[in-house]
């Protein structure tokens, strides 16, 4: 092998996961986590094995911060739930699981959902468990929703959270945004992150969903808080100015202002009517797809296309 610096051998890299397959890092959740009684031996088995496996790759120092670990077990269990899921469709004499863990503290049960049965919950039996178990959580637990579970009753207009996977398909602008947007004159849209084209373009079909929602004979003020970009600052206003011309039109009055200091971190949008919409993205939600394809469906419609994990937090504050 040819290389400029220090690497691992082959053979030494080999030894050092023969040697690991000797210790047990099961137990690594259980100082914050563990997993309801509901799952049988067999299943804790499979998932405390799988565990351990991803732990000993990721973290064999065992020195992975909390986060790191839930996200390591509920993968984990997710993939012992593809396979009872699975069990459950050639026989049906398994008995329904349910696949959840809770924090030590006994205050909030986690329900582990793989990405098809978010997307596509029609096709997943209503048998698996968790209905009574989800209704509960509705009636008494502060349990961030999945984003198919919130945007069925977002005409509520409650506070909550929703919390997307990475590639779940079928979110759009529109879903997310227009039910806090109505009656609102002014949304002030804060992101340090709208400087090069793809993110300009997500500004553009954010204000496209203002567009198509607001009343018709009304009009809607958009207020951009963001940093000019270092080096292709010029471009950007260019790209600003051209929106601000379109979007008159639709009676969407667009104006946008630089952070000077540039210390502008938050990303959030907030209504003149009482909202804050957090955003830990920003409006920079989806995968990458081809722009420039003029028959792609990703290109055309939101809804085909991946997203990225975000999570996103609907406050309501002081009008």
């Amino acid at each position: 092998m040819f290389s400029n610096g220090y690497g691992f051998v082959v053979d030494y890299l080999a030894e050092i996961l023969r040697s690991l397959r000797n210790h047990d890092y099961s137990d690594q959740y259980a100082q914050h986590f563990n997993l309801v009684s509901d799952i049988s031996t067999r299943d804790k088995d499979g998932i405390n094995k799988t565990f351990s496996g991803l732990m000993k790759i990721l973290f064999p120092h065992k020195e992975a911060t909390e986060k790191e670990i839930e996200e390591v077990l509920q993968f984990a269990i997710e993939g012992r739930k593809r396979v009872k899921d699975q069990l459950m469709k050639i026989d049906s004499t398994y008995a329904a699981v349910r696949f959840a863990y809770r924090q030590n503290d006994g205050k909030k049960i986690i329900h582990v959902k793989n990405l098809e049965e978010e997307e596509y919950p029609q096709y997943f039996s209503s048998s698996s468990g968790e209905e009574s178990d989800t209704a509960k959580d509705e009636q008494g637990s502060d349990q961030p929703q999945t984003s198919d579970d919130v945007i069925e009753k977002q005409l509520e207009l409650k506070e909550r959270q929703v919390i997307v996977k990475e590639n779940q398909r079928g979110l759009t602008f529109d879903k997310l945004f227009c039910p806090y947007f109505k009656d609102t004159k002014k949304i002030t849209v804060t992101d340090s992150y709208i400087r090069i084209f793809y993110q300009i373009r997500n500004l553009m079909e954010f204000l496209e969903t203002i567009a198509k929602f607001k009343p018709k004979d009304d009009e809607v003020k958009v207020h951009l808080i963001t940093v000019e970009d270092e080096f292709k600052g010029p471009q950007q206003i260019e790209f600003f100015m051209k929106i601000q011309e379109n979007c008159a039109i639709a009676g969407v009055q667009f104006t946008w202002e630089f952070d000077q200091i540039q210390t502008l971190h938050a990303r959030h949008i907030v209504t003149d009517h009482g909202w804050k919409i957090l955003l830990d993205r920003g409006l920079d939600i989806f995968q990458h797809y081809e722009m420039n394809g003029s028959f792609s469906l990703s290109n055309r419609l939101q809804q085909y296309r991946s997203c990225k994990a975000f999570e996103i937090t609907y406050l309501k504050v002081d009008d």
